[in-house]
């Protein structure tokens, strides 16, 4: 399985937010639109969901 990441350095905001999620697809999107609704004051949406499942990476791993 890959793990994936939605990391929030990549995309600026008012806040300067430097929270990253990783994790399996569907648990990044589903914390990552709640942290999107709650601190950066986006509304909860499929289309938001949707948006931040097309900018999730693959977690790289360090060995």
């Amino acid at each position: 399985m890959t793990r994936k990441i939605a990391d929030c350095r990549k995309y600026p905001s008012e806040t300067n937010c430097s929270l990253a999620i990783s994790g399996e697809e569907d648990e990044v999107v589903r914390a990552a639109s709640e942290h999107a609704v709650s601190v950066h004051g986006h509304e909860d949406s499929p289309e938001l969901r949707g948006q931040i499942r097309t900018m999730l990476e693959d977690e790289k791993v360090s060995v």
